[in-house]
């Protein structure tokens, strides 16, 4: 069975959430967008967790679960993401992980354990004062089978190699339990290609997940990882990733990094960037306007730690594709402005978008495997050029910068060869 995962999302209860993220919301956006699995989210958060435990149902104890009553095709792990705050080398280091459990039961007893770190009631993200190797220890101790793997690994602030508040290897972070760490988010602003240059990367799953915090399918579900699993259960999941299995773990849907909002150099209250890692490094990441540090890029980043020359990639390296919002893809087409998130909810939007999900049964399905003559009937002709140039990646992006998400620029036209572009596959090519 194809699983579309969307692994790391909040409820309501984390800081600047929507009040709509509550199951029935959730559940119904995820079928528009074409995911079948997601994190619960925010799963040690006490309301959260009632609430959980009351409109959910395990799926014969598979560690699965789905709302009851509603779709018996749209699955829940259970999953929170946690900060850490210690200090390595003389500074403080604050880090977002990831956590799936193999059950709400275990959320519950995790959450007991906790509580001695830090305060879970206060946001459905707590920050807690523990080590990370004492926080994977705990949990372990707790739940066996829990899954522990750093959070939008590259952002500048609360992350595994954030240039504010992050490290340099792995290792300084999770120190003596570094072993029991199987995956790594990526985070929306790098995709795999920049990871695969840092070698110590390799044995690890680079994972993609939304990190929500709106259920509406321009954000839930905009990053997801692709699994085919004989017997969905919270067991396959976990053995596929620990065991890097390219059998199970098909690809990960990307959006190009460029997209993201920390992908260059920045200073957004002066109005400065998006600034190359060339540029930013002349100018020694100082705004040229207050003199105070550029938010450096991730791309700068991933230059600093690199040991391979873009472009590497290794033998074994699980495949990804990118992807774009289709509500902005439309808005785009229309000469909308597609940024402004009032828009995106305008009837006319809303209107092409369920024709077409009402045509090809999911937002997935339109962006991967819709054929291009078809989507062009259906909508118009240049909402259908610009899929195609998004599944060529001959979509232009201006980066984002210091929490700016990048800007897709109106499609120019292009000489296309009538030869197929090698990079114009399908999802079922993966199957």
């Amino acid at each position: 069975m194809k699983i579309i995962a969307d692994l790391q999302i909040h409820s309501r209860y984390s800081g600047a959430t929507s009040s709509k993220m509550n199951l029935h919301e959730i559940e119904y956006y995820a079928a528009l967008k074409g995911v079948n699995l997601l994190g619960t989210g925010d799963s040690l958060h006490p309301l959260w967790l009632r609430e959980l435990k009351t409109g959910l149902e395990e799926i014969d104890g598979s560690g699965l679960y789905r709302v009851k009553g509603g779709a018996n095709n749209i699955f829940f792990v259970t999953q929170t993401e946690v900060a850490t705050v210690h200090e390595f080398a003389g500074k403080a280091r604050r880090i977002h992980h990831v956590i799936l459990f193999s059950s709400l039961e275990m959320s519950v007893q995790a959450g007991e354990r906790l509580k001695r770190y830090g305060d879970i009631a206060s946001d459905g993200r707590p920050i807690l004062n523990v080590r990370p190797a004492e926080l994977v220890e705990t949990l372990l101790e707790i739940d066996q089978d829990c899954l522990v793997f750093p959070a939008h690994a590259w952002t500048p602030w609360w992350s595994l190699f954030g240039s504010i508040g992050g490290v340099d290897r792995l290792e300084e972070c999770y120190e003596d339990k570094s072993d029991e760490i199987y995956a790594i988010e990526t985070g929306l602003s790098s995709d795999p290609p920049m990871n695969w240059r840092i070698s110590s990367l390799d044995r690890f799953v680079l994972l993609s997940s939304s990190d929500s915090h709106s259920p509406y399918p321009y954000r839930l579900g905009r990053e997801a990882v692709v699994f085919e699993l004989k017997n969905p259960a919270y067991g396959e999941i976990v053995r596929a990733i620990k065991n890097r299995d390219r059998s199970s773990i098909l690809m990960t849907l990307e959006v190009p990094p460029s997209y993201g909002k920390y992908h260059w150099s920045g200073h957004r209250r002066c109005g400065v960037g998006p600034v190359s890692p060339q540029k930013a490094r002349e100018m020694n990441y100082r705004c040229p306007r207050c003199g105070r540090r550029l938010t450096k890029g991730v791309e700068d980043r991933v230059e600093e730690l690199a040991d391979r020359p873009v472009g590497y990639r290794p033998s074994d390296a699980i495949d990804f594709m990118y992807v774009l919002p289709l509500q902005e893809l439309i808005a785009l087409s229309m000469g909308a402005d597609y940024t402004t998130e009032m828009y995106l909810q305008t009837r006319k939007i809303w209107t092409i978008y369920n024709s077409l999900v009402d045509k090809f049964g999911s937002e997935y399905r339109i962006l991967l495997d819709a054929p291009i003559n078809e989507l062009a009937k259906t909508s118009s002709q240049e909402l259908a050029s610009l899929i195609e140039d998004m599944r060529r990646s001959e979509l232009e992006i201006i980066p984002g910068f210091d929490g700016v998400y990048g800007k897709i620029l109106p499609r120019t036209a292009k000489r296309r060869s009538e030869k197929p572009d090698e990079r114009m596959r399908r999802l079922e090519d993966y199957i």
